[in-house]
């Protein structure tokens, strides 16, 4: 071969080389949280198996879950590829949560007119405990997650003094800003301009080829779907309503299955996602207080008392359930309200009138025809005879004789006899 014809070979097969380049894209746009994280580690693991130069996540969050967020920082400390986080489109924000992805990436990058910061850590509410101890938590957590906030500024080389102070001061600002600062370290237009400015990037002695590249994204599979919007505080707070509302429904009515299948359903969900999400303990409680008030005022009517003490904890209860969720990771009062006068109505209405309906005395059946009067069918004494009744001919006895055609009062059932007396006799 001439050097001329290797030289035209070489060249196309660099052609093919670098027209064969990708780079693989997964887009989040909502809350961080566990599907999040489960997400982000799986599609960095795809990118790898597929060669990509790089995996761009594109970011537009709230906040989210810090440990969600933690997890996700490990992910890219551990990735075999680079990562980059894009703040995009605009007005994309990182927030919160968000802020910890975006710095710990390999490059941070962020569209123009977008924003970043506000991650101070969602505090825990007032009810937890006495002031003094609550204040002192909440300079914990503050410390905590400045510390995480700062080792990944550290780590990547960017803006210590800022990261620190987006967690203590809630600090936030734009793109423009933050580039300025060392928070990131660019700013693309768009998908193309970001490929065009990465090209060249060196990352442990490997060079990114990416101005060409294809972009291939990888989606979410069925589970993270599922787990994206199952994993959720709405999601679990009206499984909490179902466990309550099918076994209180059960014990107040028994023998319909059905509400305590659900119930108990139900409570397995909850319990499963009890330990993934971030539940208040307190609000639990609450909860759990409301309703054994709420099935007190039902046996022992106190005129409401107890149902209105009820309503108050169930309230709170809702209130502070997600109260250390991150942003996105709440429960609104759009929820809450409506939950609270539904569950007071549910007690109130149903299951109290279903509980009264058991202990009213019985109108049918055997035990029903004790103190009715009807006629003897024939003399009734010691020995025997008969009265019709319920559409059925009974036999009867009588300490006193009654003659047929004579009111007799029912007193009493032995066995399939009925004890009698004569009417308005004693």
């Amino acid at each position: 071969m001439s050097r001329g014809s290797f030289l035209i070979a070489a060249g196309m097969l660099l052609g093919a080389a670098v027209h064969a380049a990708q780079v693989g894209l997964i887009k989040i746009d909502g809350a961080i949280g566990p599907a999040t994280a489960s997400y982000i580690a799986r599609a960095l693991d795809v990118a790898a198996a597929q060669s990509d130069e790089c995996l761009i996540l594109q970011l537009d969050t709230p906040g989210g879950l810090v440990d969600s967020a933690s997890k996700i920082v490990g992910s890219f400390y551990a990735a075999k590829i680079p990562t980059v986080v894009y703040v995009a489109p605009a007005p994309a924000r990182a927030g919160s949560a968000g802020v910890f992805i975006t710095m710990a990436a390999d490059v941070a990058v962020m569209a123009p007119h977008t924003r970043i910061g506000a991650a101070h850590p969602v505090e825990l509410g007032a009810a937890g405990g006495v002031e003094k101890t609550d204040d002192v938590m909440k300079r914990k957590m503050e410390n905590d997650t400045a510390s995480f906030a700062e080792s990944i500024a550290q780590k990547r080389n960017r803006n210590v003094a800022w990261a620190k102070a987006a967690v203590i001061e809630s600090v936030s600002i734009t793109a423009e800003d933050a580039l300025d600062k060392n928070v990131i370290d660019l700013i693309a237009d768009d998908l193309p301009d970001l490929l065009k400015q990465l090209d060249g990037h060196k990352f442990d002695r490997r060079t990114l080829h990416t101005e060409n590249a294809r972009i291939v994204e990888i989606p979410m599979n069925p589970w993270e779907h599922f787990s994206q919007l199952f994993l959720r505080p709405e999601v679990m707070f009206i499984l909490m309503l179902m466990v309550i509302y099918g076994i209180i429904g059960e014990l107040s009515s028994p023998g319909a299955i059905l509400p305590g299948v659900v119930g108990a359903i139900a409570l397995i969900l909850v319990l499963y996602m009890s330990a993934i999400l971030p539940v208040n303990v307190t609000g639990l409680v609450l909860i759990g207080l409301a309703v054994l008030l709420f099935v007190v005022d039902v046996f022992s009517p106190t005129h409401g008392i107890l149902t209105a003490g009820g309503i108050l904890a169930f309230f709170l209860g809702a209130l502070m359930l997600f109260s250390q969720g991150g942003p996105g990771f709440g429960l609104s009062l759009r929820w809450i309200i409506p939950a609270t006068v539904l569950t007071a109505f549910f007690f109130i209405f149903v299951v109290g009138k279903g509980v009264r309906a058991q202990l009213k005395p019985a109108t049918t059946g055997r035990e029903a025809m004790i103190g009715k009067i009807v006629n003897a069918q024939s003399r009734i004494d010691s020995a025997g005879g008969k009265v019709f009744i319920e559409g059925e001919l009974w036999n009867a006895v009588s300490a006193i004789p009654v003659e047929a055609g004579q009111a007799v009062e029912i007193a009493g059932l032995v066995g399939l006899t009925l004890q009698v007396k004569p009417k308005n006799k004693k």
